[in-house]
């Protein structure tokens, strides 16, 4: 998905002589937690609403204070998925782009990469979600898809959600009319469905025994 369109031009980055004053106005004025600094289209750094707002002397330059810069920033070819992982990493509201020559061309909003990424079918679309568990060492993309697929159902998307040493948490989004059949597929394979569902005949099977064992005990 090329999220590049996104990319905002609506504020002039700060230069290394923008005044301490200066800078506190804008982010009384905007939801930005950080904001760039650029000289000759180079990303000096970033400066974060917390730190300058512990700076009293108003006159003065932010170029005075770059111990203070932080310097995170994604290349205009990134994609939507590594650019989220920086905006996690570095709990911004804004992500500085840069193109092949290392130039500042313009910064992403988390809120309009937040809404793109929503927009993409694994969210979007209508379907049938399964959370699923199996052995690190046996799991495989190809052989959740063919799971699917085998049972004429689509795959929307999948995700991993969690990982440890021996066994991976994975999320996948489907289209089908055949979702038991699925589920079980899923089970035959040795995957353990963590997600319960309506039409999960497994467990209805559970549920039905369930309810024989504890009219018996009863007897």
């Amino acid at each position: 998905m090329d999220i590049t369109p996104y990319i905002l031009k609506d504020f002039k980055p700060f230069t290394l002589h923008s005044t301490i004053e200066e800078v506190k106005e804008f982010f009384n004025t905007t939801t930005f937690n950080h904001f760039p600094i650029v000289e000759k289209d180079k990303l000096v750094g970033l400066i974060s609403e917390t730190e300058i707002q512990g700076l009293n002397e108003e006159e003065k330059e932010i170029g005075y204070y770059q111990y203070l810069f932080e310097f995170f920033s994604v290349e205009e070819e990134a994609n939507i998925l590594d650019v989220l992982k920086e905006f996690a990493s570095n709990q911004t509201t804004i992500m500085p782009v840069l193109n092949l020559k290392n130039n500042y061309i313009g910064y992403y909003d988390v809120i309009d990469v937040l809404h793109t990424y929503n927009e993409t079918p694994f969210f979007n679309s209508n379907g049938a979600v399964l959370l699923l568990e199996k052995e690190l060492r046996d799991y495989s993309i190809s052989e959740v898809s063919q799971i699917i697929e085998s049972n004429n159902g689509k795959v929307l998307g999948v995700f991993v959600s969690e990982t440890s040493a021996t066994s991976v948490k994975i999320m996948v989004k489907f289209d089908s009319q055949n979702i038991n059949e699925i589920i079980q597929s899923f089970r035959r394979y040795e995957y353990q469905v963590l997600s319960n569902h309506k039409d999960d005949s497994f467990l209805e099977d559970l549920k039905d025994r369930s309810n024989y064992l504890q009219k018996y005990l009863n007897i």
